[in-house]
């Protein structure tokens, strides 16, 4: 909504108040998400439970759904809540996990979350892993969610790649700045600045970010402010710092109260910030997706979950490459780089419980072109 359109460079300095609010007025129209449940804050909410009994009735729903929230990202109001899809159950289990990693890392000296003053939340980097190790079969239910894949296949496609942390904030835990999300939203505006338009809009289309509530999130808990529709502003990447747009945001934010085994998806490019815990006794843990397209680079790159036609693991395993190996036998490994690698080749041909399929390390059942780590060969 700038004066020039699409130009091939965004500028900070031309970045004008008028034009997100002119993008801020749009609403969600009803009719485009038919399957939601209601629109709270004309964000489109949706009851799980009915989902499924009608992807179960219907083969044709799956890809009218996929379409549906994909618009609803791209050109609806850029964020959707997903109402039980997570069973409490489940997540308590995953729960008393983060507890156990969250113990053992502040005894280890852990600063936690980088938004906030030492000490006062919790952060779980690389999450996904620590908690495979920990417990493979609560990992293996929590992340076998149909919901999970559902939305991530709706803006990826297959073989995205999973990576999570976990934040914990304790009360008096206060808001962060309004901001977006990997990977230019990284970026300060200087540094965004330097990338041209169409890298802008591309960005967003790599991830897809998403949070599941560990516990009800009462408002007073300070569950996450969004801003929707903010995601359509051409020069969203080159606000942050700019006092007059954190202004706006703090008069038109909408802040959605979930519950445990909701989860939220929203486009990375959406203006976003955490709230104020102003609870006396709820400490507000949720576990922070980011779901990575299978063309792009995962934030956390060393534990990523990729998928494919069917699920694809990707966790370093006992026999991942050292710190010490050359840089072409890391994880992850291009094409070129597996076959070149000597060290690589010796690991395909230890034997593996999984067996073979005509390639080394390629486990039985597994689809042409993918290796054990999910790499294409």
């Amino acid at each position: 909504m700038s004066t020039l359109t699409h130009p091939r460079w965004l500028r900070a300095a031309d970045a004008r108040l008028d034009d997100l609010r002119a993008v801020l007025d749009q609403r969600t129209d009803p009719a485009a998400c038919p399957n939601a449940a209601h629109l709270l804050h004309d964000v489109p909410v949706y009851d799980c439970a009915a989902l499924r009994s009608r992807l179960r009735e219907d083969d044709a729903f799956r890809q009218a759904l996929l379409s549906e929230w994909a618009d609803m990202w791209a050109d609806g109001p850029g964020i959707l809540v997903l109402q039980g899809a997570l069973a409490a159950a489940v997540v308590d289990e995953v729960t008393a996990c983060f507890r156990q990693i969250i113990d053992r890392e502040r005894d280890g000296g852990s600063r936690g979350d980088h938004f906030a003053k030492a000490g006062a939340n919790d952060r779980v980097w690389n999450a996904l892993e620590k908690l495979c190790l920990l417990d493979p079969a609560a990992f293996a239910r929590y992340y076998a969610n149909d919901m999970l894949a559902l939305a991530s296949e709706a803006w990826l496609g297959p073989a995205y790649q999973m990576t999570s942390q976990v934040n914990n904030v304790r009360p008096g835990g206060v808001a962060q700045t309004p901001h977006r999300d990997y990977h230019l939203g990284f970026c300060s505006a200087e540094q965004a600045q330097r990338y041209p338009a169409h890298v802008h809009r591309l960005s967003p289309a790599l991830t897809l970010q998403g949070a599941v509530a560990h516990v009800d999130m009462p408002l007073e808990s300070g569950p996450t402010l969004y801003l929707p529709h903010s995601q359509k502003y051409s020069h969203g990447y080159l606000i942050a710092e700019r006092d007059e747009f954190l202004r706006l945001f703090a008069e038109q934010r909408v802040q959605l109260p979930l519950s445990k085994g909701d989860a939220v998806f929203f486009n990375p490019a959406l203006l976003h910030a955490a709230g104020d815990n102003r609870s006396h006794d709820i400490q507000r843990m949720a576990n922070l997706l980011q779901v990575s397209s299978a063309f792009g680079r995962a934030c956390s790159i060393r534990s990523c979950w990729r998928w494919g036609a069917t699920a694809r693991w990707t966790l370093p395993s006992r026999h991942a490459p050292s710190r010490r190996a050359p840089r072409a036998t890391r994880f992850p490994p291009t094409s070129t780089a597996i076959r070149r690698s000597a060290a690589w080749r010796r690991r395909a041909r230890r034997p593996s419980r999984f067996g073979r399929c005509g390639k080394a390390g390629r486990p039985s059942g597994c689809r042409p072109g993918w290796t054990r780590r999910g790499a294409s060969g």
